[in-house]
């Protein structure tokens, strides 16, 4: 088994992570309502006040954009809630919303998002974490002139990490339904596998090879998905793996940590981790793109 070695600790909730052009990691913590960086040098700091509920982050080619689900992760409350919306973050450090609504429909509470080919954003807006009275979610595009769409109808499932392949497909997780879906770029939609009953799907990225690696919240490691659906492999991390990002052949791991009852009851834990685990196969590199302003 790969060794997993831990790079940071005492992270507040942190998901999203990227790599800025200079090396650097970059990741939200949400329970500290900012996005944060780590090299080996300095260790992490802040990067970004954002305020909300942030829950993913990813490098554009003019700042860094954030998922602000705006008020809550599971039973947590944000004490500076806002609405939800995607920011962005620009090289100075200032903040700005990009898209606050999809087709007209304000947005529910973005949780991940991922540029495609063609420089749109696309990004989940699954609403608030409570399986008991679920949100109908949906999957966003929002193109560079800032248009911003809703692409598909979720339903009550959740939708969660979010992937765009080199040629325009879109493939999401769904946290309740425990399902893998994939939407063609013609606009056809799949179910490319349905996780055992164990596992809680989040983030998700691509490898080389095709395969998919998910995070599972509940699964203590990254499932290995074949682009047919199989299950062909498991990278045990420990912990609860929120999201992750390739460099490489190594596999960047944002773990949530163990919360236990303090996180059940809704407060903001400290126990997340920074982990990386060389997997023997080289990721596929995110696409890049800038978003023009709300329109």
């Amino acid at each position: 088994m790969a060794e997993v070695r831990v790079l940071a600790d005492g992270l507040a909730s942190p998901e999203g992570p990227d790599f800025l052009p200079d090396g650097r990691a970059i990741f939200v913590e949400t329970f500290r309502c900012r996005v944060s960086v780590w090299d080996r040098a300095s260790g992490v700091r802040e990067y970004a006040d954002v305020g909300g509920a942030p829950t993913a982050c990813v490098h554009g080619v003019d700042g860094v954009y954030v998922a602000q689900n705006g008020r809550t992760a599971g039973p947590w409350r944000s004490p500076r809630p806002c609405p939800p919306s995607i920011q962005r973050i620009a090289d100075d450090g200032t903040v700005a919303v990009v898209a606050d609504a999809a087709s007209g429909v304000p947005l529910l509470g973005p949780n991940d998002l991922a540029f495609g080919p063609d420089g749109s954003l696309y990004f989940t807006d699954p609403g608030t974490f409570d399986a008991a009275d679920p949100e109908d979610g949906r999957v966003c595009r929002l193109d560079p002139d800032g248009t911003c769409t809703i692409l598909e109808e979720a339903g009550h499932a959740y939708p969660n990490g979010i992937v765009v392949d080199a040629d325009g497909t879109v493939v999401w997780t769904e946290s309740f339904s425990r399902r893998i879906r994939r939407r063609a770029p013609g606009g056809a939609v799949e179910t490319v596998a349905t996780l055992p009953a164990d596992r809680i799907p989040d983030g998700i990225k691509l490898a080389g090879d095709g395969d998919l690696y998910v995070a599972g919240v509940s699964s203590g490691g990254i499932d290995v998905v074949a682009p047919d659906g199989a299950l062909v492999g498991f990278v045990a991390t420990g912990g609860v793996p929120l999201n992750c990002v390739f460099r490489g052949s190594e596999l960047f791991v944002a773990d949530f940590g163990d919360g236990g009852p303090e996180a059940d009851a809704g407060l903001a834990v400290t126990t997340g981790r920074l982990t990386c685990v060389d997997v023997g196969v080289e990721g596929r590199d995110l696409h890049r793109g800038a978003i023009a302003g709300r329109r």
